[in-house]
């Protein structure tokens, strides 16, 4: 028989109702693709060079115990509040802000944070590959002195030994030849005099970031249904590395000082407000959230994917990894104290000085060091690319969601067309004072700036789209409200936190340095200026989003600040109650009708649609009575 025209979604093509998400947007193309996603994001350099430093000076093991609270009060709720949003609307960081057009610029100091962080990410990406490269060796090139990039002040580990079983040697004014081979070889800093002379371009670092770039563009050539397929790699195999660096570490002698260094609890630690800071920020940043990247992975999904489940292992798998990583770390940091002869705080160091001079130097200390050296570099490879997958499809997904008609069609070219700007910005990194800039951008791109957007994001949902409007939106798309606990830490808790971390950076704030290098005024301001941007694309966007209602000021706020006439879930069948009366020119009956047809009954989700529309119906009754 044939199916009356107004039986039929506008989202089936010739009456078949297809598939629950756009196909001219994509969506996953497995069911594990979103997962990995948010495990890829979610874990990536910070979990190896920053949480195991962070751990030992804030109080050893006893900085677990904030730790775990800050992940439940500030961590756990934006994660889930993220994906909440992006899977419910299926729209990505600006489009999303049809929820309120009058703070649309959020969504633009959002992208604005994630571009600069994209640049400077990229290229720690290109010193893996550099050193990844320069593991290919049968002797590392940074085991010894007598290089001509190294000076009168380099003295090797052998001596050190050598001169602690007969002579007395003075190390105290010496240096590595590990910390040479990055500083004066790799980055060739001695050909800058500061952030002002950027010297030449390092050709050999260039191309590095060229392949970098490259690689980047091949996994997000055809956006999710090509990088969900590659972070099958990305976000499993280093894994795989880290437990064999794991159990090589602690079977290494002097290990257990290293682990007793990293572990041994403080507990005097946790009165300092320092500590409970400090547990919030490495939360804060680990978890990505405010970057964008969780709610464009989650505007890829099916409407009724279950991100509840998903936001529990992603958030307590990076915690659980962090932790893991710091063994793994200061195994080994612990036998290099013990081979050097010094205390373990003498060779524990956090950044990118962790993972390009302390760590290759203990590679160096070990037996076949070059397939150690491998393995760690090409561990830091995967970690890092999968998160880089994020910023960038971030930054598309956003922007081709504004012009769908123009750039979608064109993806893969906008795709291309944004990595090659991106790729020239980042050329500065390349020179000889590269590390200089790459120093600013990371300590101000996303500094202060991505706490007002990710508090900013907090309160209009709670406030000005309403909590109750929101929690029944989840209801709708999950079956069931979120419970006091999510309501509580977004209402309260998670604001307050996030507030008291933006007040400790500005009254704690300190002058930019790499090693002795104090950056002159003028950086400051810039780097200032660069997190002041993205927080004054908040008012800039309000402004315009006025302008374009009608009526007096108030009557224009107010209208700019509800919830656009399409806003909503992205296909007609999922829509509900209001959501039914905002689409464009309908005519069909309620979406439960074509959820019938498409189920052949009332399923779970459509007795939850028929609840909802209840709930909201006895809401506008006490609303007109009122």
């Amino acid at each position: 028989p044939v199916t009356p025209d107004l039986l039929v979604s506008p989202s089936s093509q010739d009456g078949d109702l297809g598939s629950e998400c756009p196909e001219d947007r994509g969506n996953w193309t497995g069911r594990l693709d979103f997962l990995l996603s948010c495990i890829g994001y979610c874990v990536g350099l910070g979990n190896v060079w920053r949480f195991p430093y962070r751990a030992y000076t804030n109080g050893g093991g006893a900085f677990l115990v904030p730790y775990f609270i800050m992940l439940a009060i500030c961590g756990i709720p934006i994660f889930f509040m993220e994906l909440s949003l992006g899977q419910f609307s299926s729209l990505g960081p600006l489009a999303v802000w049809k929820i309120s057009p009058l703070f649309k610029g959020v969504g633009m100091g959002t992208i604005l944070i994630v571009s600069l962080v994209a640049i400077y990410y990229n290229m720690i990406i290109a010193y893996v590959l550099f050193y990844l490269f320069a593991s290919l060796t049968s002797d590392l090139p940074w085991q010894h002195c007598g290089n001509w990039w190294n000076t009168d002040l380099c003295l090797d580990h052998h001596v050190i030994k050598a001169g602690n079983n007969t002579l007395p040697v003075n190390i105290s004014n010496t240096v590595s030849p590990s910390e040479e081979y990055w500083s004066r070889y790799v980055l060739h800093i001695q050909g800058s005099s500061g952030i002002g002379d950027p010297g030449r371009i390092r050709w050999n670092l260039c191309l590095c970031l060229l392949l970098s770039w490259t690689i980047v563009y091949l996994c997000i050539l055809k956006g999710v249904k090509s990088s969900g397929k590659v972070v099958y790699f990305t976000a499993t195999f280093p894994y795989l590395i880290l437990v064999m660096l794991l159990i090589r570490g602690v079977t290494l002698e002097g290990a257990w000082k290293g682990i007793q260094f990293y572990l041994t609890p403080q507990f005097d630690h946790l009165l300092s407000s320092k500590v409970w800071i400090e547990a919030a920020l490495q939360i804060f940043y680990s978890l990505g959230v405010g970057f964008g990247g969780l709610l464009t992975f989650a505007s890829y999904n099916t409407f009724h994917q279950n991100i509840y489940r998903d936001t529990f292992i992603v958030t307590l798998g990076n915690a659980i990894t962090s932790i893991l990583a710091g063994f793994a770390i200061f195994s080994v940091l612990g036998y290099m104290s013990q081979e050097l002869g010094v205390p373990v705080n003498q060779v524990a160091k956090a950044g990118p000085g962790l993972a390009f001079v302390v760590y290759p130097q203990a590679m160096t200390m070990l037996p076949l060091s070059p397939f150690w050296s491998f393995l760690f570099f090409f561990m830091l490879l995967t970690l890092g690319l999968d998160s880089q997958f994020a910023f960038m499809e971030t930054i598309v997904t956003a922007v081709t969601d504004e012009f769908p008609y123009y750039l979608r069609p064109k993806k893969a070219s906008f795709s291309a067309a944004i990595c090659i700007a991106l790729f020239l910005m980042g050329l500065i990194l390349t020179t000889e004072g590269g590390m200089y800039w790459l120093v600013l951008l990371d300590d101000y791109s996303a500094g202060f700036g991505l706490m007002v957007v990710v508090i900013t994001t907090c309160l209009v949902v709670t406030r000005v789209y309403g909590m109750k409007r929101f929690c029944r939106d989840i209801h709708m798309m999950l079956g069931f409200k979120p419970g006091p606990y999510f309501r509580a830490c977004w209402m309260v808790l998670s604001p307050a936190t996030m507030m008291a971390l933006l007040v400790y950076n500005i009254v704690k704030y300190q002058p930019s340095e790499y090693g002795n290098y104090r950056f002159p005024t003028w950086a400051e301001v810039l780097g200032i200026l660069m997190g002041v941007l993205s927080c004054l694309m908040i008012p800039m966007g309000m402004v315009v989003a006025v302008f374009q209602e009608e009526g007096t000021l108030w009557e224009r706020v107010q209208q700019a600040s509800r919830p656009a006439m399409d806003w909503g879930p992205s296909l007609e069948e999922n829509r509900t109650g209001v959501y039914v009366a905002s689409l464009a020119g309908s005519q069909s009956p309620k979406p439960l009708m074509v959820h019938m047809r498409k189920y052949g009954g009332i399923t779970s989700y459509e007795n939850t649609a028929i609840e909802v529309d209840r709930e909201m119906e006895e809401d506008d009754e006490e609303e007109s009575m009122i």
